[in-house]
């Protein structure tokens, strides 16, 4: 991490600079890991730490302040940040098999609006379901969406093979053709911002050639906390019954997923429609469905709750952007670690408390520290 992140440019004046960018990084990383969410407490925690810190970094002149730590954020290049973490990613997780879902999707930070900036920070990032880690994250240009952020999000990721989804909002001829472009499928959900889609799917029995059979069928049910869940999914290949099925690139197959949850004496049904370059298989299909939530409950949710990304209330440059990339890397950090099975909340304690165990998720040794002794 120290080795990628010395590869940034430093724009400071050497005369005039004290604290190394690359340790400035490194140590804001070990902070958050350890439970740190703002810039006053991530001074704070390395200056408790400063010791330990020394153990792998200079860190000439000590601990740089708050006010230091926030001017060199507010400074640094996100973009060159991004491809440093993408870079990180790159060496510490193996090449994603193939059929491995990329969750694609968007999250705002409520809190970092300013004068200058009306809108908050909204980050895509892509999200590795099976493996459980953020691969790559763009933030939307200010007025614009999403639209516009996830085809420079899928230019610079590795997915040849992967299955890429993405919600509604994200189903979009071009956002189709630059996923087939990068040699991965995708599955795309569609809803009324694509109306003549989403009817030619919905009614495609009332279609004058006839009614349809499903290629392939397949249905799983899940219990837990409190409800039960059916889930049906129907696989067709007949694209030909789909409007204007030649503007999506290599499109294979659409298909319908039905929900149907009960909880206690209620019962809920919801059918949502999905087009998709791969083959008419149903079970693969509702697989990716499936894992594609794992970007709310295991990234965002995460985010919110562990990290208390929605009441971060940076604004000042780019400070925003670049602590929610210190985020996504000690959550991959935490979730790259197999050697106890427990909250992320649990594991920050444990970083924050045991030398030990914060060297682990680091990915090195260090001597026992006296609270591990004692």
């Amino acid at each position: 991490m120290v080795e990628i992140f010395e590869g940034l440019e430093d724009w400071r004046s050497t005369q005039q600079t004290r604290h190394r960018l690359s340790e400035l990084l490194t140590v804001t990383v070990c902070a958050v890991l350890s439970g740190a969410d703002d810039l006053e407490e991530i001074s704070q925690w390395a200056h408790a730490k400063l010791a330990w810190l020394r153990g792998f970094l200079r860190l000439d002149y000590g601990v740089a302040s708050p006010d230091t730590f926030e001017r060199v954020f507010a400074l640094l290049d996100p973009k060159q940040f991004e491809q440093a973490f993408r870079t990180w990613v790159g060496g510490i997780i193996p090449a994603l098999g193939k059929d491995q879902v990329i969750a694609i999707d968007g999250k705002a930070s409520r809190r970092t609006t300013s004068k200058t900036a009306a809108a908050p920070l909204h980050m895509v990032s892509a999200f590795a379901a099976n493996v459980g880690v953020v691969l790559g994250q763009t933030a939307t240009a200010e007025k614009s969406n999403e639209i516009t952020a996830i085809p420079e999000l899928l230019k610079v990721l590795d997915i040849e093979g992967c299955i890429v989804t993405i919600d509604a909002m994200g189903t979009q001829t071009k956002i189709a053709h630059a996923i087939r472009e990068r040699g991965a499928h995708y599955v795309l959900c569609v809803k009324d911002n694509h109306r003549n889609l989403h009817d030619s799917i919905i009614f495609a029995n009332l279609d004058p050639r006839g009614p349809l059979v499903p290629t392939s069928t397949h249905e799983s049910t899940s219990t837990g906390h409190g409800r039960t869940e059916v889930r049906r999914c129907q696989a067709y290949d007949a694209v030909d019954r789909l409007h204007n099925a030649a503007a999506w690139k290599d499109v294979a197959s659409f298909a319908v997923v039905e929900r149907i949850r009960t909880v206690g004496e209620r019962t809920s049904t919801e059918r949502v429609c999905y087009i998709s370059s791969l083959p008419a298989g149903a079970e693969r299909i509702a697989q990716a469905v499936r894992s594609h939530w794992e970007v709310e409950n295991r990234l965002h949710w995460c985010l919110d709750v562990q990290f208390s990304d929605d009441y971060a209330r940076a604004r000042t440059g780019h400070v925003a952007h670049n602590l929610a990339l210190v985020r996504h890397i000690a959550l991959n950090l935490i979730r790259l670690d197999t050697s106890i099975k427990t909250s992320i909340k649990t594991k920050r304690l444990l970083a924050a408390t045991s030398d030990q165990f914060r060297a682990a998720l680091l990915g090195f040794e260090a001597p026992p520290d006296d609270e591990d002794d004692e």
